[in-house]
């Protein structure tokens, strides 16, 4: 069975955030706007989903 991913695509900037924003963008392979990022969907994925979500968005969810 393959592992389950998730897509994120970064849709706001890091300018004027703190340092550790910036560096979860740079954890989840994003670095500038309208880049997409496709990575296993696990929770510590979904952690740094969440600690950046207003930079974020979630392109396609997994069903189910």
């Amino acid at each position: 069975m393959a592992e389950k991913t998730i897509t994120v695509e970064q849709i706001g900037s890091p300018i004027r955030r703190e340092g550790s924003q910036r560096k979860t963008l740079v954890g989840l392979g994003l670095n500038k706007l309208h880049r997409r990022s496709t990575l296993p969907d696990n929770s510590s994925t979904r952690g740094m989903i969440e600690a950046v979500k207003h930079l974020v968005r979630v392109v396609d969810a997994p069903r189910g």
